[in-house]
Protein backbone atom coordinates (compact mmCIF):
# COMPACT_ATOMS: atom_id res chain seq x y z
CA UNK A 1 0.00 0.00 0.00
CA UNK A 2 1.37 3.44 -0.89
CA UNK A 3 1.66 6.33 1.48
CA UNK A 4 -1.40 8.57 1.85
CA UNK A 5 -1.54 11.64 -0.30
CA UNK A 6 -2.15 15.08 1.19
CA UNK A 7 -5.40 16.68 0.05
CA UNK A 8 -3.67 19.94 -0.79
CA UNK A 9 -0.53 18.48 -2.34
CA UNK A 10 -0.90 17.50 -5.96
CA UNK A 11 1.55 14.88 -7.10
CA UNK A 12 3.46 15.38 -10.26
CA UNK A 13 1.70 14.05 -13.31
CA UNK A 14 3.48 13.57 -16.55
CA UNK A 15 1.57 13.42 -19.78
CA UNK A 16 3.69 11.52 -22.21
CA UNK A 17 1.67 12.12 -25.37
CA UNK A 18 3.49 9.53 -27.39
CA UNK A 19 3.14 6.75 -24.81
CA UNK A 20 -0.43 7.38 -23.67
CA UNK A 21 -3.43 7.44 -25.89
CA UNK A 22 -6.02 10.20 -25.51
CA UNK A 23 -8.41 8.20 -23.37
CA UNK A 24 -5.73 7.20 -20.87
CA UNK A 25 -4.39 10.76 -20.75
CA UNK A 26 -7.81 12.25 -20.12
CA UNK A 27 -8.61 9.64 -17.47
CA UNK A 28 -5.33 10.35 -15.70
CA UNK A 29 -5.90 14.09 -15.94
CA UNK A 30 -9.40 13.73 -14.54
CA UNK A 31 -8.33 11.47 -11.66
CA UNK A 32 -5.49 13.77 -10.72
CA UNK A 33 -7.14 17.18 -10.96
CA UNK A 34 -10.92 16.77 -10.70
CA UNK A 35 -11.24 17.25 -6.92
CA UNK A 36 -8.88 20.20 -6.47
CA UNK A 37 -10.19 21.90 -9.60
CA UNK A 38 -13.82 21.39 -8.51
CA UNK A 39 -13.04 22.87 -5.07
CA UNK A 40 -11.44 25.87 -6.76
CA UNK A 41 -14.32 26.38 -9.21
CA UNK A 42 -17.00 26.02 -6.52
CA UNK A 43 -15.45 29.10 -4.88
CA UNK A 44 -15.49 30.93 -8.23
CA UNK A 45 -19.17 30.08 -8.78
CA UNK A 46 -20.22 31.15 -5.27
CA UNK A 47 -21.11 27.60 -4.27
CA UNK A 48 -23.14 26.67 -7.38
CA UNK A 49 -22.08 23.03 -7.63
CA UNK A 50 -23.90 22.29 -10.90
CA UNK A 51 -22.29 25.24 -12.62
CA UNK A 52 -18.93 24.29 -11.11
CA UNK A 53 -19.25 20.72 -12.44
CA UNK A 54 -20.02 22.11 -15.91
CA UNK A 55 -16.98 24.39 -15.74
CA UNK A 56 -14.69 21.53 -14.64
CA UNK A 57 -15.99 19.36 -17.47
CA UNK A 58 -15.40 22.12 -20.02
CA UNK A 59 -11.92 22.72 -18.58
CA UNK A 60 -11.06 19.02 -18.97
CA UNK A 61 -12.30 19.06 -22.56
CA UNK A 62 -10.11 22.07 -23.32
CA UNK A 63 -7.14 20.39 -21.65
CA UNK A 64 -7.71 17.30 -23.81
CA UNK A 65 -7.94 19.44 -26.96
CA UNK A 66 -4.76 21.30 -25.97
CA UNK A 67 -2.86 18.23 -24.77
CA UNK A 68 -0.02 18.76 -27.22
CA UNK A 69 0.53 22.30 -25.89
CA UNK A 70 0.74 21.24 -22.22
CA UNK A 71 4.19 20.91 -20.74
CA UNK A 72 4.73 17.24 -19.80
CA UNK A 73 7.62 18.30 -17.55
CA UNK A 74 5.47 20.67 -15.45
CA UNK A 75 5.26 19.79 -11.78
CA UNK A 76 1.52 20.47 -11.88
CA UNK A 77 -1.06 21.34 -14.49
CA UNK A 78 -3.26 22.96 -11.84
CA UNK A 79 -2.18 26.55 -12.64
CA UNK A 80 -3.08 26.07 -16.30
CA UNK A 81 -6.37 24.31 -15.46
CA UNK A 82 -7.29 26.99 -12.89
CA UNK A 83 -6.64 29.75 -15.43
CA UNK A 84 -8.81 28.04 -18.03
CA UNK A 85 -11.60 27.41 -15.48
CA UNK A 86 -11.48 31.02 -14.29
CA UNK A 87 -11.82 32.26 -17.89
CA UNK A 88 -14.77 29.92 -18.49
CA UNK A 89 -16.52 31.28 -15.37
CA UNK A 90 -15.87 34.87 -16.52
CA UNK A 91 -17.21 34.09 -20.01
CA UNK A 92 -20.31 32.43 -18.52
CA UNK A 93 -20.98 35.49 -16.33
CA UNK A 94 -20.58 37.82 -19.29
CA UNK A 95 -22.98 35.70 -21.35
CA UNK A 96 -25.56 35.70 -18.55
CA UNK A 97 -25.26 39.46 -18.10
CA UNK A 98 -25.50 40.11 -21.83
CA UNK A 99 -28.92 38.54 -22.28
CA UNK A 100 -32.11 39.37 -20.40
CA UNK A 101 -32.88 37.41 -17.28
CA UNK A 102 -35.40 34.64 -17.84
CA UNK A 103 -38.36 35.11 -15.58
CA UNK A 104 -40.10 31.77 -15.90
CA UNK A 105 -43.85 31.36 -16.17
CA UNK A 106 -44.75 33.65 -13.25
CA UNK A 107 -45.82 36.73 -15.24
CA UNK A 108 -47.68 34.61 -17.78
CA UNK A 109 -49.80 33.02 -15.07
CA UNK A 110 -51.30 36.36 -14.07
CA UNK A 111 -51.77 37.59 -17.63
CA UNK A 112 -55.45 37.82 -18.57
CA UNK A 113 -56.47 35.38 -21.26
CA UNK A 114 -59.59 36.02 -23.29
CA UNK A 115 -62.37 33.69 -22.28
CA UNK A 116 -63.33 31.88 -25.45
CA UNK A 117 -66.22 30.17 -23.73
CA UNK A 118 -68.35 33.31 -23.98
CA UNK A 119 -67.80 33.49 -27.74
CA UNK A 120 -68.63 29.81 -28.09
CA UNK A 121 -71.84 30.19 -26.10
CA UNK A 122 -72.78 33.21 -28.21
CA UNK A 123 -72.31 31.13 -31.38
CA UNK A 124 -74.52 28.37 -29.98
CA UNK A 125 -77.27 30.84 -29.07
CA UNK A 126 -77.14 32.50 -32.50
CA UNK A 127 -77.23 29.08 -34.17
CA UNK A 128 -80.27 28.09 -32.12
CA UNK A 129 -81.96 31.41 -32.94
CA UNK A 130 -81.32 30.87 -36.65
CA UNK A 131 -82.92 27.41 -36.42
CA UNK A 132 -86.04 29.06 -35.01
CA UNK A 133 -86.46 31.11 -38.22
CA UNK A 134 -88.47 29.96 -41.20
CA UNK A 135 -86.52 28.26 -44.01
CA UNK A 136 -87.06 31.28 -46.29
CA UNK A 137 -85.66 33.67 -43.66
CA UNK A 138 -82.63 31.41 -42.97
CA UNK A 139 -81.99 31.14 -46.70
CA UNK A 140 -82.08 34.93 -47.28
CA UNK A 141 -79.80 35.64 -44.29
CA UNK A 142 -77.42 32.95 -45.50
CA UNK A 143 -77.19 34.56 -48.95
CA UNK A 144 -76.95 38.21 -47.88
CA UNK A 145 -75.14 38.15 -44.53
CA UNK A 146 -73.15 34.91 -44.38
CA UNK A 147 -72.15 34.84 -48.06
CA UNK A 148 -71.87 38.65 -48.15
CA UNK A 149 -73.87 39.03 -51.35
CA UNK A 150 -75.61 42.17 -52.45
CA UNK A 151 -79.41 42.24 -52.71
CA UNK A 152 -79.12 41.96 -56.52
CA UNK A 153 -76.72 39.00 -56.34
CA UNK A 154 -78.90 37.23 -53.76
CA UNK A 155 -81.96 37.77 -56.01
CA UNK A 156 -80.14 36.16 -58.94
CA UNK A 157 -78.83 33.25 -56.80
CA UNK A 158 -82.28 32.52 -55.34
CA UNK A 159 -84.21 33.28 -58.54
CA UNK A 160 -86.59 35.78 -56.85
CA UNK A 161 -87.24 39.49 -57.43
CA UNK A 162 -85.02 42.12 -55.76
CA UNK A 163 -88.03 43.58 -53.88
CA UNK A 164 -88.77 40.15 -52.35
CA UNK A 165 -85.14 39.84 -51.22
CA UNK A 166 -85.31 43.27 -49.53
CA UNK A 167 -88.56 42.40 -47.81
CA UNK A 168 -87.36 39.00 -46.64
CA UNK A 169 -84.10 40.45 -45.30
CA UNK A 170 -86.04 43.04 -43.29
CA UNK A 171 -88.39 40.48 -41.76
CA UNK A 172 -85.66 37.85 -41.27
CA UNK A 173 -83.46 40.29 -39.32
CA UNK A 174 -86.48 41.35 -37.26
CA UNK A 175 -87.36 37.70 -36.50
CA UNK A 176 -83.74 36.91 -35.62
CA UNK A 177 -83.60 39.86 -33.21
CA UNK A 178 -86.73 38.60 -31.44
CA UNK A 179 -85.37 35.03 -31.30
CA UNK A 180 -82.10 36.30 -29.77
CA UNK A 181 -83.94 38.44 -27.20
CA UNK A 182 -85.97 35.39 -26.18
CA UNK A 183 -82.65 33.63 -25.52
CA UNK A 184 -81.30 36.54 -23.45
CA UNK A 185 -79.06 38.09 -26.10
CA UNK A 186 -79.58 41.72 -27.01
CA UNK A 187 -78.80 42.49 -30.59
Amino acid sequence: MGKPRSRHRIRRMRLDHEALDDEVAVSALYREYHRPLLAFVIRLTAGDRQWAEDVVQETMIRAWRSAEQLDPEAVSLMPWLATVARRIVIDDRRRRDARPQESGDGPLESMPVPDEMEGLLHQVVVSEALKALSPAHREILNETILRDRSVNDAAVALGIPVGTVKSRVYYAVRALRIALEERGVTA
